[in-house]
């Protein structure tokens, strides 16, 4: 029996500004951070209020992948926040563009997407009663 997603493993192209991006703008705690070298290849353990959800690994030379439009496999990574309109704000204060808020036309929760350094999309989901 599944107990919940242990992590997601990301991929980047530049590790340094990756991990600035996942670390200073999002605000994720780095766990652990290893250099692999005979893989020549960092592995980065990400946690979001103390609970383990991105590796993030760097590999010389990764192949690109098709990241929209809804390109087949996995589609993003969503983070649920309580405020959506501040979180954007403090997004584009970081020189991040994010799109227009949407509404999700079944649950009326709004969202909005941005992209990572290697333009993977990333959804920011509010979750507030109804």
């Amino acid at each position: 029996m599944l107990n919940r997603i242990h992590h997601t493993a990301i991929i980047c192209s530049d590790y340094e500004k990756s991990k600035a991006f996942y670390t200073n703008v999002l605000g994720l705690e780095i766990i652990n951070e290893t250099y692999r070298s005979a893989r020549e290849s960092f592995k980065l353990d990400l946690a979001l209020k103390g609970v383990y959800i991105i590796e993030l690994f760097s590999f010389p030379n990764p192949p690109a992948r098709t990241s929209r439009p809804e390109a087949a496999g996995l589609r993003h990574i969503a983070f649920e926040v309580d405020d959506i309109d501040e979180e954007i704000v403090r997004l584009n204060k970081a020189g991040i563009v994010t799109e227009p808020i949407r509404i999700d036309e079944i649950t009326h929760q709004r969202f909005t997407f941005f992209a990572d350094p290697d333009n993977l999309p990333i959804e920011l989901y509010e979750k507030r009663s109804l």
